[in-house]
């Protein structure tokens, strides 16, 4: 299952740098070349994106992928949901540290009224 994190980032990537090759793009994503190009193939077929034939600079074929006018679309559905996903994300992560500051300020003057103590 191709998540909307990595259509996300894929899509983004390939619009950024139509080129880019699968090996490129399985570094920059952190994955294997297999799950790269698996992905790949799952965004074609679906539609979303389009590869073509061309040489690169070393006189071998190459692909580019570029997206079509219904990845285009969907490029920006998906970028509003992983929007709206990292923004909850982001509004969780700030409440645990708002409690984790405050348990280090207990911590803190806990310490200082045990070393008052003691002295």
């Amino acid at each position: 299952m191709l998540t909307d994190e990595y259509r996300y980032k894929i899509l983004k990537l390939v619009e950024a740098k139509p080129e880019i090759s699968q090996r490129e793009l399985a570094a920059d994503l952190g994955i294997s070349l297999g799950k790269a190009n698996f992905c790949l193939k799952a965004l074609i077929e679906v539609g979303l994106l389009k590869a073509t034939n061309f040489r690169n600079n070393k006189n071998k074929l190459a692909y580019m992928y570029l997206l079509t006018p219904t990845g285009v679309e969907e490029k920006a559905k998906i970028t509003l949901r992983f929007w709206k996903k990292k923004m909850v994300e982001f509004d969780a992560l700030k409440s645990e540290i708002n409690v984790l500051q405050k348990e280090v300020a207990l911590t803190h003057t806990g310490e200082r009224l045990l070393r008052s103590d003691v002295v």
